[in-house]
């Protein structure tokens, strides 16, 4: 069967700023590292507070995923039954042999140096579960950023089946299952702040993938109200000003659905681009196209760049002001090449082995060379 494959322009450039994100807020938390003061803190407290921006950075992440795979599928249903094997095929070829190097890079450089890490945490990782030991604070140095992937992966260990069998109810499934999860956290946060399960739910966002499946499914029907509400000049203006005010690191609503929020501005600036009209921004250039097609690598490999670059920049005797400048500009040229080889001489090997699985795919380009 010849495999069709759909193109939506600025997907991967709104990846790219995803994954930005993530690499310049652990970049702002390492600061110390580097021997630099802390940026970004508020009030008294000293710990710069760059981690929302990784948080948000993830949201974005989860609500492109749930889109895009839930598209896809529900494309695939319109001409034959969701082939499961191969979607799980797919999913394996694109973040495993990736995933796995990684892990086996870090435990030979950690165990070379006198630091153990097998243990429980590690063996979450293993198994793609990095979020379970995260959700106590036990992140391995260096794969603590993994507790995303788990998340990503679990949420796709049952999405496919619920697609397959689920075809007149999965609007109100989905819609339901979001309103449930965000007034459940929202219960918790007032009148159980702090709670082990108030943790569980905002650590496990299979709600923000939710946001982007369900806006898939209505996208994908032409919902009249849908995108009259998403794609207008006003509600995509709206957008990208909050995306400015993330950057600033001025964004701030509910701190208890502060992510939730992000995954909705996420979906509506999705539709804005693959829609093109109305779009404010157009992420259809070079630049963030290519880093949106290694953006994997990019946040799988930042940690070790920003950890590899500290040892040599630490005792740099710049004034700060010039050093601060070295350290964002090294990680991110360091991320951005190191990323680059990995696309170029490891992932491609086996996303070429991926086409092949194919039934539905998104593609990179208008051509529709590279399935998604």
């Amino acid at each position: 069967m010849k495999t069709q494959l759909l193109y939506f322009p600025g997907l991967n450039g709104l990846r790219a700023i995803a994954a930005m994100a993530v690499v310049i807020s652990h970049t702002t938390l390492s600061l110390g590292e580097f021997n630099l003061p802390a940026m970004f803190s508020q009030g008294g407290d000293v710990q710069p507070q760059g981690l929302k921006l990784a948080s948000y950075g993830v949201s974005i992440f989860f609500a492109l995923s749930g889109f895009l795979i839930t598209y896809l599928l529900q494309a695939e249903k319109e001409f034959q039954p969701i082939d499961i094997k191969k979607f799980y095929l797919r999913r394996a070829l694109r973040i495993w042999p990736l995933y796995y190097l990684y892990i086996i890079l870090i435990a030979v450089m950690l165990s070379a140096s006198g630091v153990g890490i097998i243990g429980r945490p590690f063996f979450f990782t293993v198994f793609m579960a990095a979020n379970i030991p995260a959700l106590f604070g036990q992140g391995i140095f260096l794969i603590g950023h993994y507790w995303s992937l788990g998340v990503e992966e679990q949420f796709y260990i049952v999405w496919p089946w619920i697609n397959q069998k689920v075809t007149r109810y999965l609007k109100p499934f989905i819609l339901s299952i979001i309103i449930l999860v965000v007034s459940t956290k929202i219960t918790l946060h007032f009148f159980f702040p702090g709670s082990q399960l108030e943790m569980i739910l905002h650590i496990n966002r299979f709600h923000c993938m939710m946001t982007g499946a369900l806006g898939a499914i209505l996208f994908k029907e032409k919902n009249r109200l849908f995108l009259q509400l998403v794609d207008n000049k006003l509600s995509q203006s709206v957008c990208w000003l909050i995306m400015l005010m993330l950057l600033i690191n001025k964004f701030h609503f509910a701190s208890v659905i502060d992510d939730e929020l992000i995954s909705i501005v996420a979906l509506f600036l999705i539709i804005g681009q693959i829609n093109i009209r109305h779009r404010i921004l157009n992420l259809e250039l070079g630049i963030f196209n290519y880093l949106g097609k290694i953006s994997y690598g990019i946040y799988v490999i930042h940690p070790l760049i920003i950890y590899l670059l500290s040892k040599f920049i630490r005792k740099n005797g710049l004034p700060n002001a010039s050093k601060y400048i070295l350290v964002y500009a090294s990680v991110i040229a360091g991320t951005i090449a190191m990323s680059h080889l990995s696309y170029v001489f490891f992932e491609k090997y086996f996303m070429n082995l991926k086409k092949k699985f194919v039934v539905v795919g998104s593609s990179a380009s208008r051509s529709g060379s590279t399935p998604g």
